[in-house]
């Protein structure tokens, strides 16, 4: 299954519906001087999903020694609507998970 493809299939299980690629945008997230991400998020049309016209997607590693590659997808619905802005909600969202729970 090709890279594209397999996006696709992970598009299907998650959200239901069938997707067309549309393009690919190179993005560099960069916080303090640093870069924090780069790669390439791929464009998809969603014709038939209820909410979104559009998502963007990403494969990546999650460790260097497995050959498994994980997808990452998020509907464009504002305020994301660009790929930068998907790269950047992901890399919050993954930021929160590894916060530690308030005691309280």
């Amino acid at each position: 299954m090709d890279y594209i493809a397999f996006l696709q299939d992970a598009i299907q299980k998650l959200h239901g519906c069938a997707s067309e690629h549309l393009e690919t945008v190179r993005v560099t997230e960069r916080f303090q001087g640093q870069t924090v991400w780069e790669g390439d998020v791929e464009i998809f049309a969603l014709p038939e999903h209820p909410k979104a016209e559009q998502l963007f997607a990403w494969g990546y590693k999650e460790r260097d020694d497995k050959p498994d590659l994980k997808a990452v997808t998020v509907l464009s619905v504002p305020p994301i609507t660009t790929p930068r802005k998907a790269v950047q909600a992901y890399i919050a969202s993954e930021y929160r998970k590894e916060q530690p729970k308030d005691a309280n």
